[in-house]
């Protein structure tokens, strides 16, 4: 098993890259485009996916506090990147995003809702402003509705994953979420 451990979190650091969504103002042209942006960079992926995951570790109210104060604020941050408003050390953030949350996620964390909900909209604000940055020709409605779509997706998915292992095997979301903050941590040093 330590083996299989050392070699998810090499191949996941390995093919880490910086901003693989960010694909510049040609390639966002629809709500399809919205709807990929997420899927197609590995720094957007893995925190959508960790939000549903750690989502779906935290008790009662937060379970669903947490992506909605996500998707919330990725729509506000992508408001405030159509509007021209600038926001410091956006891709940092979203590296750090996948870093923070794979530490979580490792640690089985449970924060007070007091500091998990503004962590998480910072992370959104970030995600959501890189979207709004390369939104170029396209329909602001329709590629926001496209990003916000398949970020809930992701949600789910990674909250249902992480539903099913935390009751049968724990260790494995254990696992993810320190693949996650190795691929994070590579991130970070490619910037």
């Amino acid at each position: 098993m330590k083996k299989l451990q050392i070699a998810l979190a090499s191949a996941l650091l390995i093919s880490a890259t910086p901003a693989l969504a960010h694909t510049g103002p040609l390639a966002q042209n629809s709500l399809l485009a919205g709807f990929a942006h997420p899927l197609t960079g590995l720094d957007h992926l893995l925190a959508m996916l960790a939000v549903g995951i750690w989502a779906a570790m935290q008790k009662g109210k937060q379970q669903l506090a947490v992506p909605a104060v996500f998707l919330t604020l990725l729509l506000a941050g992508f408001i405030t990147a159509v509007n021209g408003v600038q926001l410091p050390l956006v891709e940092g953030t979203i590296a750090s995003s996948v870093l923070v949350m794979g530490l979580l996620i490792a640690g089985m964390a449970r924060l007070p809702a007091a500091l998990s909900l503004p962590l998480i909209g910072l992370f959104a604000l970030s995600h959501g402003f890189a979207h709004g940055s390369e939104l170029g020709a396209a329909s602001a409605l329709t590629f926001a509705a496209g990003f916000i779509a398949s970020s809930l997706t992701l949600h789910l998915a990674g909250g249902t994953l992480s539903a099913r292992l935390l009751s049968k095997v724990p260790t494995l979301t254990r696992i993810a979420g320190a693949a996650m903050a190795l691929t994070g941590a590579g991130l970070l040093t490619s910037l």
